[in-house]
């Protein structure tokens, strides 16, 4: 797998932090070292690291080089911190004069005492500095912490809120503070510049950044099968008209449940319902198909069904179910852009705006585990459904490092399946899901693959047109 090449706002923000703290060195050695002096050995130890591919804490090491060479009374070592995304050290554990440690947190200007090892970021260089500034090879590097900014699925937000998977992080030198988006939109309109890894929840979604960006590399180190939530008195009613089989795991119709829908079916049409005899259509809540992408999948299932259960390919097929697929987005009114909101208006307000949404199966177990599914609650599986690859592309790399963490470390695997994902490893997921008493489809069978890109982009792109 290709690796992240540093790009030029690594390289600016290295040289903001180099002229800093050149700057403060001057400054705090002007009474006993010449300038010139002291910019020279800034240089000499700069060129030291030349070629070194993490440079996040070149700056630091340079700064530690030279007041050791210069041989500073009361040394100091400062993180300089440019404008944008700056490293941030880890604690760093320090001997007090009363021979008692404390740990100084992570800041802009962290003192280190020059009394004692240090090693700071050694993966940068390959080397431990000791005192006087000999160096040595780094037998067991420390890393020190680095802040990771991504942008991800609303859906993965608590996951990275999680204080075990913080810990796993730290415990990693890494920092991640992530901020959510529709998927959807993380392809097409954020500004990815601001941000080190895009984790979208769909290959589509990661294959157009990765097209747009000019990065090879992904990671998809967990996935999620599109889920249908609505109420026992409503499971019921669908049980009776043919969309919802029950059973341990309820499944849902989705060729029935188009044919009720095409028809304008209304939900006071139904025979015998007194439980909830609205006049509106029978549409399954989703969110915005311009932004985000449950509803892209959910518009991927429905397009393979309306297309007489086949994969969705070139214009005239295009043409064919573009009517149907529009109907089931324009009739529903205002739409969110990521699948938190209808979700939790879901959980929050209860079968009268919300009888049937659209999620991820995660969605339902992880709110499970926060003791938020009531008994009326139930989780029922379209049939097909299509499973969601949540893909992380890598934009720098302290982004790659996070992708590869996610993947491979087993107490992160382990805490995104008590998330309600599915790491690949059945036992775990299914596990997780008894503990919660939330009924799972063990192995997933009736799945169908998503429309190539390029067509599900035309789809969307249909459907987004007939809002105007």
């Amino acid at each position: 797998m290709s690796r992240v090449n540093p790009g030029a706002d690594v390289v600016q923000r290295e040289a903001q932090a180099m002229r800093r703290m050149t700057e403060s060195l001057v400054e705090d050695l002007s009474e006993n070292v010449p300038v010139d002096q002291v910019t020279s050995a800034v240089g000499a130890a700069h060129d030291r690291f030349a070629g070194k591919p993490i440079r996040e804490f070149v700056p630091i090491l340079v700064e530690r080089i030279v007041r050791s060479e210069l041989a500073d009374p009361d040394p100091t070592v400062r993180v300089p911190a440019p404008s944008g995304r700056a490293a941030v050290p880890a604690p760093v554990a320090r001997q007090e004069a009363s021979g008692t440690r404390r740990v100084v947190s992570r800041r802009a200007v962290v003192p280190l005492s020059l009394g004692a090892v240090v090693v700071v970021a050694a993966v940068v260089a390959g080397v431990v500095l000791l005192p006087g500034g000999a160096e040595t090879p780094a037998a067991a590097p420390v890393a020190a912490a680095t802040v990771v900014r991504g942008v991800v699925g609303s859906e993965k937000m608590a996951f990275f809120a999680d204080e075990r998977v913080v810990e796993v992080l730290a415990d990693n030198g890494i920092t991640v503070e992530v901020e959510p988006a529709g998927s959807r939109q993380i392809a097409t309109s954020v500004d990815l510049d601001r941000y080190d890894f895009a984790f979208p929840s769909s290959s589509p979604a990661a294959e157009r950044i990765q097209r747009a960006r000019g990065v090879t590399a992904k990671y998809t180190p967990f996935s999620s099968p599109i889920a249908i939530a609505t109420y026992r008195p409503i499971a019921e009613l669908l049980t009776a008209a043919g969309v919802i089989t029950p059973g341990p795991v309820a499944s849902f119709d989705m060729n029935r449940y188009l044919e009720l829908a095409a028809g304008g079916v209304q939900w006071d049409d139904l025979p015998g319902n007194t439980t909830y005899p609205v006049a509106k259509n029978i549409l399954v809540s989703t969110t915005d198909p311009r932004s985000s992408n449950s509803a892209a999948m959910y518009l991927s299932i429905a397009s393979y069904v309306a297309n007489d259960h086949t994969i969705v390919r070139g214009a005239t097929a295009e043409a064919h179910v573009l009517p149907a697929l529009s109907k089931l987005f324009l009739a529903q009114g205002y739409t969110d852009n990521s699948s938190e909101g209808p979700f939790n208006q879901y959980l929050t307000n209860g079968m009268g705006p919300t009888p049937l949404v659209c999620i991820y199966e995660a969605q339902f177990i992880g709110a499970a585990a926060a003791g938020r599914i009531t008994p009326d609650m139930v989780l029922t599986y379209p049939t097909p459904t299509v499973l969601s690859n949540h893909t992380l592309v890598p934009l720098t790399r302290p982004g790659d490092t996070i992708g590869r963490l996610l993947t491979d470390n087993p107490e992160l695997r382990r805490l995104a399946a008590e998330h309600g994902f599915r790491t690949g490893d059945n036992a775990q997921f299914t596990a997780v899901a008894a503990a919660h008493d939330v009924p799972v489809a063990a192995d997933l069978i009736d799945v169908v693959d998503v429309p190539a890109y390029d067509t599900l982009e035309r789809l969307l792109d249909g459907v987004a047109n007939s809002y105007n």
